[in-house]
């Protein structure tokens, strides 16, 4: 076959990409509608990386369960934590990313008049957006970050239009990162309480949560002065959202 041949055929299959690429996505969330995941993207890369950095013994923790079998405070807590809208919204919490985005400009405009750096910052994904990313996507730089983003938004739809809200839920604290390489409710239980995710109180459940905007940097089981002002303001929040009985509406 010649050159222009290959040619035609490759431009032939263009405009079938995009296709295959939506039937695959769709099945794909379809199947782990049902289907309780083996791992994660974001798994696999965090032991490539530890891999290259020459420690070949790492391991990833990580063992799904499904909400039955995890202690209510912990969906709670992160409800809480996380996304208090998480049962209306429909994947984005646009009156959130509109607050956050106020809130940012502010921190930046205050760390720019003191010459000092910008201290957190606030985001605004949702649970489902979050679950997106860990589950089917990856953390990217620069140009792939932002191919990830855009990715993010599709797989946000297709899950929030394909799944349940409590599978939604289920699959965001099995894949959640709560310390360096440990994933999900069970692991991390067993890692830091030394139980089951069944048995896990309601202030052990706020610490994980309190956690998860940077599990490797913050600890759940060495609480600094952040760690434990934050699970003490989630654990007020698990009251205000409905206590376990929020749990019980979700579809």
């Amino acid at each position: 076959m010649s050159a222009g041949q290959w040619r035609g055929r490759l431009r032939g299959w263009w405009w079938k990409l995009p296709l295959l690429f939506v039937v695959f996505s769709v099945l794909q969330v379809l199947t782990l509608r049902f289907v309780d995941p083996i791992g994660s993207p974001f798994m696999l890369a965090r032991w490539v990386d530890a891999a290259l950095a020459g420690n070949p013994g790492f391991r990833i923790h990580y063992d799904f369960r499904s909400l039955r079998s995890i202690s209510a405070n912990l969906p709670l807590a992160v409800v809480a934590s996380e996304d208090q809208n998480f049962a209306t919204h429909h994947g984005f919490d646009f009156n959130a990313i509109e607050k956050a985005q106020a809130h940012n400009e502010k921190m930046i405009a205050r760390a720019e008049q003191r010459g000092t750096p910008v201290k957190r910052l606030r985001g605004a994904s949702t649970i489902s957006q979050q679950t997106a990313k860990n589950l089917f996507l990856w953390q990217g730089t620069g140009p792939t970050r932002w191919l990830r983003k855009g990715l993010e938004v599709w797989y946000t739809a297709l899950i929030e239009t394909l799944w349940p809200k409590r599978r939604i839920l289920e699959m965001y604290v099995n894949v959640a990162e709560f310390g360096d390489g440990v994933y999900g409710a069970q692991a991390a239980a067993r890692r830091f309480f030394g139980k089951d995710a069944s048995a896990l109180s309601v202030a052990e459940a706020a610490r994980l949560a309190a956690v998860l905007p940077s599990p490797k940097r913050y600890s759940a089981t060495r609480p600094g002065a952040y760690v434990q002002r934050r699970a003490q303001a989630i654990q007020r929040q698990m009251g205000a959202v409905g206590g376990a009985a929020y749990l019980q509406v979700l579809e």
